[in-house]
Formats: C-alpha cells, structure tokens, sequence
C-alpha cells in the first residue's frame, strides 16, 4: 500500500528548511548580539556591556517614541478590531447573496494595493482636511493606521465565525433570545480567540509601521521605527541595536502572551 504524500520526506527538504530558517533568524540574532557590545562598532565586538541599553533607556527621544507608538498602536487595534468583528460578521451570519464576495475583496484592499500608494493617497488626503480644519494631531496617524490594521484583525476573526457551529446560535434564537444576547451570551465567547488574534496583528503590524506613519505624521510625531530610521540616516551606534532588541522582545512576549491566551479560551 502506498504511503500518502508527505513533503517532509522529499529528498532535500532538511536542508532548504534549515537554510530558510537561518536566513530568516541569523541577522536577527546578530544583531541582538551586537546589542552588547561594548564598543561602538557594529562589526568588532568589544565586549560584552548593558550601556547601549542604559544609553537607549535615558535617551528622551526614545521614550517619548516609544511612548506614541504605544498610544497609536494600542488605540488603532482596538478600533481596527471592533470594526473587523462587525465586518466579518456582516459578511458571514448572513446568506450568500450578489456582491458578497466584492465586499470581501473590499474588506482586504489594503493588503493588495502597494503600501506607498496608500501612503501617498493618505498624505494628499489628510493634508487638505490638515488645511480646513488646522488640526495636526496624532488623530490622523490613529485613523491611518487603524484603516491598514482593519484587513489583518478581519482574516483571523473572520476564519473563527466560518469554523464555529452555528447550533448553538440557532438554538439561542429557538429559546427567544435577542440577536444582541445571542452575540453576547455564544457568539462572543466563541469568538474571543479570533478576536485576541486579530487585536494581536492588528498590534503588532501598527506598531512597526514605517511607510504610512512617515508619509501621515507631523513634526514631532515621531513613532519608534521613524525615529529609528531618522537615526540611521545619520550616525549608526550599538544603540540602534539595542532599542531595536526591545522592540523584538516587547513583539515576542505580546505574541507569546496572547498565543496563551487564545489557547486557553479556545
């Protein structure tokens, strides 16, 4: 009898996966390496020394950064994932119908058109509601990133509705209950994995923004990836390393966080 296909026992398959890893995660590695460096340069370690993390940590122009992108990233999530939980149920408690599949299409824009473009078209856009109404605030920053954010909070959440059983709702609906306690009382408990996992993307892909944020913000809007991208134009220090090593590591435990969270839900 045949055995089923099975990549992993193609000829070659070890050794393209392991070469894929490395390419992937070796200049991460590197880099969190050189984090520690003791001496300035980015190509002869010195030592092993915490100062460029001290000198990360009583840089103003860091915290205030990281500080906004935290604001931007948390607040544009939370927006982005509720109007993705109201779209994805639109689109799937409801019987297929003519236009259906262009309002998912519609839904995902973002993830198909150029990030530059959407970042161009973003400027042009905002610069004249910048004009009328001479407000420069951070709102516009919130509204562009929670648009881009919308797509990626709405696959998760929308792939958890398409899995659940809908017993449970129809049987909700059978004792009487109303559409907003059958959503509260089975859908929502149901959904919360998805919804954690949207709100996680949506986090995570706000929070490392450069494009969109560098064409949309205004002076003294600095989030953390442009002020470290205005650093590096500039002078390249073991510090770059450094905040970049946190940035990693602030990713990594808000993944690793909600990974646990969903699983316990789940």
């Amino acid at each position: 009898m045949a055995r089923a296909f099975s990549i992993r026992r193609q000829p070659g398959f070890t050794t393209i996966a392991v070469a894929c890893f490395a390419a992937l995660y070796a200049p991460i590695l590197i880099l969190v390496f050189y984090s520690f460096n003791a001496g300035t340069s980015l190509a002869n370690f010195e030592g092993f020394s915490l100062r460029w993390f001290e000198a990360a940590w009583n840089n103003e122009a860091v915290i205030e950064a990281s500080i906004r992108s935290l604001q931007i990233a948390s607040t544009a999530a939370v927006l982005a994932t509720v109007a993705a939980t109201m779209a994805a149920l639109a689109t799937t408690r409801t019987a297929p119908y003519r236009g259906l599949t262009f309002k998912y299409a519609f839904i995902n824009q973002p993830l198909m058109v150029p990030e530059i473009v959407t970042a161009v078209a973003l400027l042009i856009f905002f610069s004249r509601i910048k004009v009328f109404t001479g407000y420069s605030g951070l709102g516009y920053l919130i509204i562009a990133h929670t648009a881009f954010c919308i797509p990626f909070a709405y696959l998760p959440i929308r792939a958890r509705l398409e899995s659940m059983d809908l017993t449970l709702e129809r049987a909700a609906a059978d004792l009487y209950a109303t559409p907003w306690k059958t959503f509260r009382r089975i859908t929502m408990p149901l959904l919360w994995p998805g919804i954690l996992a949207g709100l996680m993307l949506a986090f995570v892909i706000s929070l490392d923004d450069v494009v969109i944020t560098n064409f949309v913000k205004s002076g003294g809007q600095d989030t953390l990836p442009t002020y470290m991208l205005g650093q590096l134009r500039r002078a390249i220090t073991p510090e770059m390393n450094a905040i970049s090593t946190v940035f990693l590591l602030l990713s990594v435990a808000i993944v690793t966080l909600f990974f646990f969270a969903s699983r316990k839900q789940s």
